[in-house]
This record gives C-alpha cells, sequence and structure tokens, in this order.
C-alpha cells in the first residue's frame, strides 16, 4: 500500500494569483495594482481595523471555540437561530468540514466543471467519485446535473453567482432543480458573491429557501474586506450544524477574525460604499472593453471575465499587463485557457487598466 493516496498523488497545488511584492522584486515596479483575487479594491473595514487593534492585547488567549458571539450576530442579522450557523477559516473552511463530515466511502459529488477552484481541490481530495459537469455558455447546466444524480449521489456543489465566470443561476431555474434532487442530497449554495449579486431580483437569496438539506457559504473576505483573516460562515438546518460542530477545528476562525468580523458587520456604511463603487467600476470596465472589442462574460459579482480568441493571446496579454504593473488572472488552471478574468478596482486602478489594455492592443 503506498504512503500517499494515488488521489492525492495527482492533485495540483493551488496556485495563487501572483503577490504584488514578487511581481515589485521581478520587474522592479514602484507601483502595482492587483486585480487578480476579487479583493476589496477599498481595503478593509475601518471599523474591523478599530477592533483588530483593540483586541491586540488578547493575542496570549485563545478564541471562543464555539464562536457564540459571531455566530449570535450573524443569526439576528439574517433572522435564524444561531444552531443554524457555523464559522469557519473562509467559506472553503466550511466547505472542507462540510466534506469531512458527511460524505461515506461510497457517496458522489457533483458539481460544474471549471468552477470554484476551491472546491474541485477538496473534492478531488476526498478521493470520492466525482461528476464534473460541463457548463453551458459559461453557465452552470442543472438539467445534466440532475442527470448525473444517482442513488449514491450525497453533495451537488453550486456556486452562486460563480467564480470565475461570475454568471448565476435565477430562482425559476434553482426551483425546477431542485424539483428533482432527493431530500438525501446535500446542497451546498457557495454565495461568496451574495453582497453584489443580492440586487438583481431573479438572484435566489439562499436564506429564502430553508430547506434542510441546502447548506449556504458566505464569506468575509469579499464585499467586508477581510480576505487577509480568512473568515467564512454558513447556515443550515440545526442538525446538519450541530454534525459540523464536531468536526470543525476546534479554534477556527481566529480571535483577530471573529473581531474583525464583528466589528465588519456593523460598518454598513462601508459596505453600501463597497457595493457601490464595484457597480461603477464593473459599468465603467464593461464599456471600456467592450468598446475595444474584447468579448466578456456578463457578470453579477466584482470581477469581469474576459474571452480571448486564443489561449496563447490571453497568456500573451496578461505577460504584458504584468510588465505594467498589472496584475490579472489568467484562467488556465481553471479550466479556461482562453480566458482572463479582472476584478473590478478602484477608479484609479480601472483607468490605469483599461490605458495598459488599450497601449497592448494597439502594438
Amino acid at each position: 500500500m503506498p504512503l500517499v493516496p494515488s488521489y492525492i498523488q495527482n492533485l495540483s497545488n493551488y496556485v495563487q494569483g501572483k503577490p504584488i511584492e514578487e511581481l515589485q522584486r521581478e520587474l522592479e515596479l514602484d507601483h502595482v495594482d492587483k486585480l487578480a483575487s476579487n479583493e476589496n479594491s477599498l481595503g478593509p473595514s475601518p471599523k474591523a481595523i478599530k477592533a483588530i487593534q483593540a483586541s491586540m492585547t488578547n493575542l496570549h488567549r485563545y478564541p471562543d471555540a464555539t464562536g457564540y458571539e459571531l455566530r449570535t450576530k450573524l443569526a439576528d442579522r439574517f433572522n435564524i437561530k444561531m444552531d443554524n450557523v457555523i464559522l469557519g477559516a473562509g467559506s472553503e473552511g466550511v466547505m472542507s468540514t462540510i466534506i469531512r463530515t458527511f460524505l461515506l466511502s461510497d457517496d458522489e459529488l457533483i458539481s460544474a466543471a471549471n468552477s470554484f477552484i476551491g472546491f474541485r481541490v477538496l473534492a478531488n481530495a476526498s478521493g470520492k467519485k466525482v461528476h464534473w459537469v460541463p457548463m453551458e455558455n459559461y453557465h452552470y447546466d442543472l438539467k445534466r446535473m440532475v442527470e448525473k444524480v444517482t442513488d449514491y449521489t450525497k453533495i451537488i456543489y453550486i456556486a452562486n453567482p460563480d467564480n470565475p465566470m461570475g454568471t448565476y443561476i435565477t430562482k425559476n431555474e434553482f426551483d425546477a432543480f431542485y424539483a428533482h434532487i432527493p431530500e438525501r442530497v446535500l446542497i451546498i449554495l457557495d454565495e461568496a458573491y451574495f453582497e453584489y449579486a443580492q440586487s438583481k431580483s431573479d438572484y435566489p437569496d439562499s436564506m429564502t429557501y430553508r430547506y434542510d438539506n441546502v447548506i449556504t457559504l458566505r464569506t468575509f473576505s469579499k464585499a467586508y474586506g477581510l480576505a487577509g483573516l480568512r473568515i467564512g460562515y454558513g447556515f443550515a438546518h440545526d442538525t446538519l450544524i450541530s454534525n459540523l460542530m464536531k468536526v470543525k477545528e476546534p479554534f477556527e476562525p481566529s480571535l483577530i477574525a471573529l473581531t474583525a468580523g464583528m466589528a465588519a458587520m456593523d460598518d454598513i456604511s462601508f459596505l453600501e460604499r463597497t457595493i457601490e463603487t464595484n457597480a461603477t467600476g464593473y459599468t465603467f470596465n464593461k464599456t471600456k472593453l467592450e468598446s475595444l472589442g474584447i468579448e466578456i462574460v456578463p457578470s453579477v459579482a466584482n470581477f469581469i471575465t474576459t474571452v480571448w480568441p486564443s489561449e496563447s493571446q490571453a497568456t500573451k496579454v496578461t505577460q504584458a499587463l504584468l510588465k505594467k504593473g498589472i496584475i490579472v488572472r489568467n484562467l488556465k488552471a481553471f479550466g479556461w485557457p482562453k480566458c482572463i478574468r479582472i476584478s473590478i478596482g478602484t477608479e484609479n486602478e480601472n483607468e490605469r487598466m483599461i490605458t495598459s489594455l488599450q497601449s497592448i492592443l494597439s502594438t
């Protein structure tokens, strides 16, 4: 018997977007704009920063393993009970706990091919059979996913909105899909970009679906600007949550992450400014990209994915932008070799990105 299972040996390491400091070292650049990882261009919530600073004297203490205060605050905000809430190190932390808690030896999973790479890593690392259903026009193909449901299906994962495409399934689409899913199957609805998509009238906010087999995942990493602290949360039936609580890491998230999450929830004005800045930036980028003749995938998140005629051109554009100090995300590792994902930045960041693209395409 091998020491390392074959399904682990065959995994590829996750490759993050190039860090700002690395690009500055490589090219000796004074200024770099990172538009690769869908982070909040405004930075973290000011209230969260103050709360973190005030909590520094308690770093010798372990955090509350139950996350009581933040779970209670989330429960109050979304009109549920604390027993319906779980916390984790980002939404991926909760996702990992779900995988470890509910999968048995013969269980199978279903999701879209080339969707969120974080789930792909966790699913493949489980060693279980995964049905990867190709997307249809950059959207989840729910009808084909239903066709893959068997007596062994345990988990179906849907990122809504999707990352890296920014597309979403509608209320009607979800209702039609759910009607075909057995109650014994867990549906993970990953709503990491919920705050950006919630204004869409046909967006299916999963909190309106109080189904016993639906688990909602959300995060403080995106709209709340706390990506560096790794804090996310999940909502589900109390029976599911109680079992997840038995398996999750005892002191996850950290004390600082819990403190920042509490404060960020109170910073309503910052959240509103974040959403407004993103909406303005999205309109600007979409208009300018289309005027340059660049194909885009319409998005309801805080990024726009562009589609290029060939893999080689997508690679060349990515590298050319790097040389100009603009970090974007080439999506080859996601399974989209002709695509580049561009996060929405500040007004100045968006303008520099468009100006750089204009220069690159004119040569």
